[in-house]
């Protein structure tokens, strides 16, 4: 028999399955022309470049996460109290803004050619310079935003780990560097890959940067065959197509952390860091600071001077509007989050069996589904209950009832 909390887990896994559904079961509706057409053009970019994202922002978030939360957490140098929380600012930059930015600055008539040129007196033919809005310019501006997610677990991985490994290690000899590969970082795996399947999620979900450097993707493959080509089923379709892409990183991360554990049994005690000396501390403070300054300081600083020199003065009117509507959906939201997963949480604690906890982890999924895929799956159910809505009143009320 199904009690209160049993039926609110399944109440809510189903609101939230629901997108994720419909996206499904559009596969079952094959439209041959125009799967012809997006197999004749654009699906093989939507595919390769997805996979370059995928592969190249994997790669650099996990090289810069690990080692400035393995520095941070370890060692002693100096700027090393400061990095330790302003590693987590570029956070504070949405990924298109970011490419914004960097677009601006490094563009032909930007700031840092223009510099250049000066200083080198050279004309446009004298040298070569990469463009930024490439796949390679998109993997850089995407790692500079979601290394602090691979940062942030990785950091409290190492921390959390027992003072006896250090000890024990540094009996037998171990430098930093092999205590470092042989000890601290198989140990904080599980976290490490936690952090990569997050950022990962967050690059095949992302529009605003990909569409800025017109790059094809999935996402903005959705897009255009929703609007462009007027085929919501087959929009839903590629919803499918990436809905994979996302269920394949989660299954790599589970199966990268397969059956092992991870438990601490001893008591913890403040770990005893590394104190750089030399050429060391420097290169630390650099390699901690520059990410910083890359994906936080820069961007910043560009922003303040393209508002400075080229501001709308009739901007200001709107900010107002602007920020209250992004406030109040950033509230809005916050508040019906932490109730649903307080209820769900509590739901698991009271209702400890199968049905609950599959029902609940089908309710976490909303993180993992971009929010192009849950979008298509909403419109549709309620484009056509709409439709169906309007139909029905005009044939026996004689009267429109518009959008519900």
């Amino acid at each position: 028999m199904l009690d209160r909390w049993s039926l609110l887990a399944l109440i809510v896994a189903s609101i939230v399955g629901m997108p994720v559904l419909v996206v499904a079961l559009s596969v079952l509706v094959p439209d041959v022309d125009v799967w012809h057409h997006l197999a004749t053009t654009v699906l093989g970019d939507y595919v390769s470049n997805t996979f370059a994202l995928i592969f190249g922002v994997g790669i650099g978030v996990t090289v810069i996460g690990v080692s400035t939360a393995w520095l941070v957490a370890m060692c002693r140098f100096p700027g090393q109290r400061i990095a330790e929380w302003a590693l987590l600012l570029p956070f504070a930059v949405p990924t298109y803004i970011m490419g914004y930015t960097y677009t601006d600055f490094f563009q032909f008539a930007g700031p840092f050619q223009t510099t250049l040129r000066d200083l080198m007196g050279w004309t446009r033919d004298d040298y070569w310079f990469p463009q930024i809005r490439t796949v390679g310019g998109a993997i850089f501006v995407m790692t500079m935003v979601l290394f602090p997610y691979v940062y942030l677990l990785a950091r409290t991985a190492f921390l959390s780990q027992s003072r006896c490994l250090l000890d024990v290690s540094r009996t037998l000899g171990r430098t930093p560097w092999r205590h470092f590969v042989e000890i601290g970082l198989p140990m904080a795996r599980p976290a490490i890959a936690g952090g990569v399947a997050l950022a990962l999620m967050e690059t095949v979900a992302d529009f605003g940067t990909v569409q800025y450097f017109g790059i094809n993707t999935f996402t903005t493959g959705i897009y255009r065959t929703w609007f462009a080509l007027g085929e919501p089923i087959a929009a839903a379709q590629l919803s499918a197509m990436l809905m994979v892409f996302v269920l394949v990183i989660l299954w790599l991360e589970r199966h990268h952390r397969g059956e092992a554990r991870y438990d601490h049994t001893t008591a913890m005690r403040p770990l005893k860091c590394y104190e750089l000396t030399g050429v060391k501390k420097y290169m630390a403070t650099a390699v901690c600071w520059l990410p910083i300054i890359l994906g936080f300081v820069l961007p910043v600083a560009v922003l303040v001077s393209m508002t400075i020199e080229q501001g709308d003065a009739m901007f200001l009117g709107k900010f107002w509007t602007l920020a209250r509507n992004s406030f109040s959906l950033a509230a809005l939201s916050a508040l019906l989050i932490v109730g649903v997963a307080i209820l769900l949480a509590y739901a698991v604690r009271l209702r400890d069996n199968a049905l609950v906890k599959g029902a609940v982890r089908l309710a976490s999924l909303g993180y993992a589904i971009p929010g192009t895929v849950i979008a298509v799956g909403t419109l549709i159910p309620f484009a056509r209950a709409d439709n169906a809505i309007n139909i029905w009143a005009q044939t026996y009320l004689g009267f429109s009832t518009g959008l519900l």
